[in-house]
């Protein structure tokens, strides 16, 4: 057993290499930073370079600076995570709550590129590295994909009708089906898929929405009194990270406190649309994938 795999045993992570995204702030900084302390190696991707920079400084590695909102940013992460010697995790944490839709230069609309077509890009593009390093993949995903989310094969990016809540529900909710077919199509390579939901979580996350009421309920203190802490909502991805697929929790689902959520929209049952979002996804890609 190598080294990576006797920390995974005894329930560190000691010898682990993990990637986060969205680690320049909140639950991926919180996360990463712990991770961190327990003796992971962890490689930080954030949009803002001063800040990505300033955690990579205290992870003691290098800053790997994207905006998700342009693919070709997440085609050179990928070439860059694909030179390491191995990846034990890889956490698809960022993403981001805006408000009007907006068209990113690639001609998605923005919540669902950021939150679901750029991790799903990233991952795919690294699976052979991920099979080869028996890697997990998280995905931070919401209690909002069961609250608001509902997939529309017809109009996947809610371009007829677009609302901010039900977009933002809707990608949460492609999260979990893109575990769910990730788990199906390549657990039996090692890939060990999870999704969580991390809790209402006073973080900055909200702040870059053009919704005036998400950031009064994100910016407004005494809303964020009664959420959780960044740390809060990092503790399942840090677990997740450090313990063992198969045996500490089962891969393929999608988590709440550490349990197996049971309050879910119904669509997360839909294996048939799990397949279809997947096969979408990798139309809408094109000649990005191999």
């Amino acid at each position: 057993m190598n080294d990576a795999a006797d920390a995974v045993t005894s329930g560190g992570a000691t010898g682990r290499t993990v990637v986060i995204t969205g680690a320049s702030s909140g639950i991926g900084e919180a996360a990463a930073l712990r991770l961190a302390e327990r003796g992971a190696t962890v490689v930080a991707v954030g949009r803002s370079p001063e800040r990505t920079a300033a955690v990579a400084a205290r992870l003691g590695t290098e800053p790997i600076i994207a905006d998700f909102a342009r693919l070709d940013d997440v085609e050179r992460v990928a070439r860059e995570l694909n030179r390491l010697p191995r990846i034990d995790v890889l956490a698809n944490n960022a993403g981001g709550v805006f408000g009007d839709p907006t068209k990113t230069v690639d001609g998605f609309e923005k919540m669902f590129q950021v939150n679901h077509l750029a991790p799903f890009l990233l991952t795919r593009l690294l699976l052979d590295k991920l099979a080869e390093s028996r890697a997990t993949v998280i995905q931070t995903s919401s209690s909002g994909a069961r609250l608001t989310g509902k997939i529309l094969r017809d109009d996947l990016q809610h371009e007829r009708r677009f609302r901010p809540t039900v977009a933002y529900g809707t990608v949460k909710l492609e999260n979990i089906l893109f575990t769910t077919e990730l788990h199906r199509r390549h657990g039996g390579d090692g890939i060990a898929a999870v999704a969580f939901h991390p809790g209402t979580v006073a973080t900055s996350f909200g702040t870059q929405s053009e919704s005036p009421l998400m950031r009064a309920i994100t910016t407004n203190p005494l809303s964020r009194r009664l959420m959780g802490s960044a740390a809060d909502g990092a503790d399942q991805l840090v677990w997740f990270s450090s313990t063992r697929p198969g045996a500490d929790w089962e891969p393929g689902r999608y988590y709440e406190k550490r349990r197996i959520a049971t309050r879910v929209n119904p669509q997360v049952n839909d294996a048939e649309l799990a397949t279809w979002l997947w096969d979408e996804s990798e139309r809408l890609l094109g000649d990005r994938l191999p």
